[in-house]
């Protein structure tokens, strides 16, 4: 089973910047697509950000301009850089993964926090 360890959460002001990464391990695999979600408390998880594994992203449009996703398909890590945030972009953020091989399932980490004050 893969897992997912995300990191770079926190408090940062209206305006600020903060950069998210994860980290894929758990044997042999291939991860075709990863992404980033995130869900604010009383809300449903919303896709943020995706990427594929020949680097085509896709963004939410409230991200768009603002998040940057990045991934090392050699080194199966992604990151999300995050840019001008917002108060509305306060929400625990997860990293997915869509685990190709050997056999095909979803794979989450465990959430991070980020925080954005006004």
């Amino acid at each position: 089973q893969v897992q997912l360890v995300e990191s770079g959460g926190g408090l940062v002001q209206a305006g600020g910047s903060l950069r998210l990464s994860c980290a894929a391990s758990g044997g042999i695999f291939r991860i075709d697509t990863m992404a980033w979600y995130r869900q604010a408390p009383g809300e449903q998880r919303e896709a943020v950000a995706t990427i594929t594994r020949d680097g085509s992203t896709n963004y939410a449009d409230s991200v768009k301009g603002r998040f940057t996703i990045a991934r090392d398909t050699a080194k199966n890590t992604v990151s999300l850089q995050m840019n001008s945030l917002k108060p509305d972009d306060t929400a625990v953020y997860f990293c997915n993964a869509r685990v190709g091989w050997p056999r095909g399932y979803d794979s989450w980490g465990q959430g991070t926090q980020v925080t954005v004050s006004s």
